[in-house]
């Protein structure tokens, strides 16, 4: 349980670099474009989903908050961490 623990850390922590990448432009040839890529493919399949359920709500994207506060609430109640 433990390890399932600590991969619920590190994909928080995925969620929340990606959001904190969402308010900088990355060019295709920037050194930082492989990295934010890989956020995005990290945390796109689970929230594209989301975001069919939530209602628009204009420039902001509240579906990391969305699943960072699932995950907080979800995780101790199923792994016990």
């Amino acid at each position: 349980m433990d390890i399932l623990c600590q991969i619920a850390y590190l994909y928080s922590v995925v969620i929340i670099l990606r959001a904190i990448s969402s308010f900088f432009p990355i060019s295709p040839g920037s050194p930082f474009a492989p990295v934010v890529s890989f956020l995005y493919r990290a945390t796109e399949p689970v929230f594209a989903p989301i975001r069919r359920v939530m209602p628009a709500t204009g420039p902001f994207d509240f579906t990391p908050l969305v699943v960072l506060l699932a995950l907080q609430i979800l995780v101790p109640l199923l792994l016990g961490c």
